[in-house]
């Protein structure tokens, strides 16, 4: 393929430092500078884990770090939402213990529908997140609990509730949430200097589902990407940093829609808005193509994703940025 940028994060070799931090007495963060993030929740009796990292060799640095804490059995995953590099670490967590790979009712229609394109989708933009990605086995990570609406579990002595706050970065979006320490771990409806992607996205829902996560007033919240959030100016620099990416991102898109232009257009409409306050944020050139080609979708009624795959994303860079 011909063109002035290399396709999505194909270039992007560079590892990146890790960091795994307690929050409370009971939830730790593990984060690797604008990677994708995993939360670890530990009771008296059990582990939890919210998403997985992207491979099973990724997932065992994560399972390293737990066994430093505890010797627990890992019982329970949490999917915050369907996409490769959140879930197909989950295999790495058998020999651990692992009982339930938990996930929304909305999460698994989406896995039903798009998994297997999603997947080799974002293994061809990214490749270095799928490290040893044969490891993976055949197939999907599929969920072995699923709800609607609110599901409590307790971890002995710790409770955590699992829930969607609303429809934002996917329309199976899920939180977990600490009640009695108030951490919440979001998935990918909060980063912090990282660009949202928004290639799934339901951008007119977004922040209103925010405005929900606001709501609980979390002392600490683990985003999909940057560094943990601690106190409430961290957390409100987080939600707030979002909210404006994700309204400002539409708002032009549906500037560009109203005057007619086509998506070309458009994307250079938005690129020149946002990157000069988003330009610096974590894979900022790599999101951009994927979030104006969603937002140009829903600012003309298409209200349900299109669903990528490795030839649309290869179309569409080549059209955006060829």
């Amino acid at each position: 393929m011909t063109g002035s940028k290399a396709f999505a994060s194909q270039a992007d070799l560079a590892e990146k430092r890790i960091s795994f931090e307690q929050l409370s007495p009971h939830a730790w963060a593990y984060t690797a500078e604008g990677d994708p993030n995993t939360g670890v929740l530990i009771g008296r009796d059990a582990v939890m884990v919210v998403d997985t990292q992207a491979t099973p060799v990724m997932a065992a640095d994560v399972i390293r770090r737990i066994r430093e804490i505890t010797p627990l059995p890992i019982k329970y995953v949490l999917l915050s939402h369907y996409h490769a590099v959140r879930v197909l670490g989950a295999s790495a967590f058998v020999a651990e213990g692992l009982e339930q790979v938990i996930a929304s009712d909305a999460t698994l229609a989406l896995i039903q529908e798009r998994g297997e394109q999603d997947k080799a989708s974002e293994i061809g933009r990214f490749p270095r997140l799928f490290r040893n990605v044969e490891s993976v086995p055949a197939g999907l990570t599929w969920p072995t609990l699923t709800f609607s609406g609110r599901l409590s579990l307790d971890l002995g002595g710790v409770k955590v509730e699992m829930f969607s706050p609303g429809r934002g970065h996917t329309a199976g979006d899920t939180v977990a949430w600490l009640p009695e320490e108030r951490v919440l771990f979001s998935g990918d409806l909060v980063e912090f200097d990282a660009t949202p992607y928004c290639g799934d996205a339901h951008f007119a829902d977004w922040p209103a589902t925010l405005d929900a996560i606001a709501a609980l007033q979390p002392q600490a919240l683990v985003p999909g990407r940057g560094p943990a959030l601690r106190g409430e100016a961290q957390v409100a620099a987080g939600l707030a940093g979002t909210r404006a990416f994700v309204s400002e991102l539409y708002a032009a898109v549906q500037a560009g829609r109203a005057a007619g232009e086509d998506l070309k257009t458009v994307y250079q409409r938005a690129m020149a808005a946002l990157r000069p306050r988003y330009g610096h944020w974590v894979i900022f050139d790599h999101c951009m193509p994927f979030d104006v080609s969603r937002a140009f979708d829903e600012a003309g009624g298409t209200a349900h994703p299109r669903i990528w795959t490795a030839e649309r994303d290869r179309y569409m860079w080549a059209a955006l940025e060829g």
